[in-house]
Formats: C-alpha cells, structure tokens, sequence
C-alpha cells in the first residue's frame, strides 16, 4: 500500500482543510484519501502495542471509523495529526479491554524504534499501568505520553511543548527511570504477597 501513498499526500494546509471538509460532507473520495494519508503514521503507531496484522488492521479500521464518526467535533484547533493519534490510541486501548487481554507495559528504547514489540517478561493490566503513570512529574507525563503512546519524535513534541530537544530527551530519559522503579517495585509487592 505505501509505494501509492505519495498520490494521497496534501500539498498544504488548505487543501487538507478541504478535504476535512469533504469528509464532514461524507464525500467517500475524500475519506479514502484523508484514511490513506494517515494511515502509514498510525499504523507506525498501533505496532508499538501489537505485530500481529489482524489486530493491526482491526484496529485501525475501528479508529478510522471513529474519526469519520467525530470529525464534525475538529474545530481545526491544534495539529489534526495529533487529533486523530488521539483517537486512534483509544482504539487500541479498547480493543485490548474489549479482548481482555492485558495490556503489556513497554519502555520504548529509542534505538528499538524501528523493531516494536510486545514481548514482556510481566504484563500490567491497564488501571495498573495507568496508575504508574499518574506517579510521572507533569512535564515527564507529558513528553511520554506523547512519545510512547502518541507516537510523536523528539522534534514534534519538542515544537508543540515549546523546549528544546534535548530536554525532551531528558524529560523522556527520567520518565522512564521513574516507571522503571515503579514498576520494579511493584512487582516485588506482587511477587511477595503471592509467594
């Protein structure tokens, strides 16, 4: 699919503007083209959680659905990228609840960026991973969530929270150190209290 992409790509904000606008109108052409636009970046995205292609797709799809469903509530307010990133987070966080799976919790290695996986040696369920998050410094939360669950690099998040990139880098850096304690720590709580 990605070697046509190119003929779906906007050339500037105007013209995605329009195309939005199509879709709101629930002009098919326009939804097609806006789905293939995006859909390389979030697949990107979604591969971080799950390789296995029949999720992938699952979830996707349900995403996309989702953002066609709620895009008359885009006010054209922030980046559409990250709006739709949004969206398509929480149809992954649904379909692992919907499957009662849990969800595996990952430091994201920046020289694995390019190799996901989902192994773990322990799993977290989701109020648990949620509740190690909610520990994380406001500005650590901010750049993790972003980069770990959002899928945005250095460079974006580094623009939209107005730092520099190497802070980014170091806000990313000490989040993950904190998880990491957290994590450990709670894991020996639970292995204690069950041996």
């Amino acid at each position: 699919m990605s070697a046509s992409i190119s003929k779906y790509s906007f050339h500037n904000d105007s013209e995605r503007d329009l195309l939005i606008s199509c879709c709101k109108e629930n002009i098919r052409l326009a939804q097609e083209k806006l789905y293939r636009h995006y859909f390389p970046t979030m697949e990107k995205m979604v591969m971080r959680y799950t390789q296995d292609d029949d999720q992938i797709i699952s979830i996707l799809n349900d995403g996309f659905l989702r953002v066609f469903k709620k895009l008359h509530l885009y006010e054209g307010k922030g980046s559409f990228e990250g709006w739709i990133r949004r969206i398509i987070y929480h149809s992954v966080s649904n379909y692992f609840r919907a499957q009662s799976r849990d969800l595996k919790f990952i430091l994201y290695e920046e020289g694995y960026q390019n190799e996901p996986t989902e192994s773990s040696k322990h799993s977290l369920y989701y109020q648990d991973l949620l509740t190690l998050l909610n520990k994380l410094p406001e500005k650590h939360m901010k750049v993790f969530h972003m980069y770990a669950i959002e899928g945005f690099d250095h460079k974006e998040i580094s623009n939209q929270l107005n730092i520099n990139k190497n802070t980014c880098r170091w806000y990313l850096s000490e989040a993950r150190k904190i998880l990491q304690k957290e994590y450990f720590k709670k894991f020996a709580k639970d292995y204690n209290e069950a041996g």
